[in-house]
């Protein structure tokens, strides 16, 4: 892998392009991402360069009114963590991710990756957390058909016979049956890079990108090869 980055998802417009066809493209913000570390082979047995992105508090502590309970805010970072983005000489980051990038040793320690890593008509690869729909049947989740609606019908939605009773007497592991959907990680490869925005970090992906908004997006070169 040569080239990726970190990015939030900002949502989806239209653009048109220079043969005037109108074309679905999903932005997204991405970076600038920090080097937090470089891991090399000798220290630590591969190489690989860590990223850090989006800007986070350090964690503070307060009194309550007694002045005799500590209160640790939630969100932000500890005293762990702030040691290792002060060694980096970088301020704190809300994300961090590792990529084995051929060159990792040439990044060095606060070194800025930013959007024009990736130029227009570059084929990319999108990962994220999909939206999670809580518990659906089986028609919304595996896109199965219903059953008779008429008066009398024993099933309009259920999934159906799940087997025979006595052989093989049990149901098979795999099978489509109602129950949790989404939110999972969902990774959608081969898009094509329509437009850079260096300026403002923006990068304009082909078609839709998995995850909600605001949701962060792994942007890595495509590992699909075209046949």
């Amino acid at each position: 892998m040569k080239k990726a980055i970190l990015a939030t998802k900002v949502g989806m417009t239209q653009i048109w392009n220079e043969d005037g066809a109108l074309i679905p493209v999903t932005v997204l913000q991405a970076g600038p991402c920090v080097v937090t570390q470089v891991k090399t082979v000798d220290n630590d047995g591969y190489s690989a360069v860590q990223v850090g992105f989006g800007d986070v508090k350090e964690r503070v502590v307060n009194r309550d009114k007694s002045g005799k309970k500590e209160v640790l805010h939630r969100h932000g970072v500890n005293k762990a963590g702030q040691g290792h983005f002060k060694k980096a000489g970088t301020e704190a980051k809300r994300y961090l991710r590792e990529f084995r990038f051929e060159n990792s040793e040439e990044y060095a320690l606060a070194q800025e990756i930013k959007a024009d890593i990736f130029a227009e008509g570059d084929k990319v690869d999108a990962s994220a957390i999909s939206r999670g729909k809580g518990y659906q049947g089986a028609i919304k989740r595996h896109g199965q058909s219903r059953g008779p609606m008429m008066h009398g019908s024993k099933y309009h939605r259920h999934a159906g016979s799940n087997g025979s009773c006595s052989s093989p007497s049990r149901v098979f592991k795999g099978k489509h049956m109602p129950g949790h959907m989404g939110a999972v990680e969902v990774t959608v490869k081969n898009l094509e890079v329509v437009k850079v925005d260096a300026e403002k970090n923006l990068i304009l992906v082909k078609g839709a990108v998995p995850g909600a908004k605001k949701a962060l997006i792994t942007i890595k070169e495509t590992t699909k090869v075209d046949a």
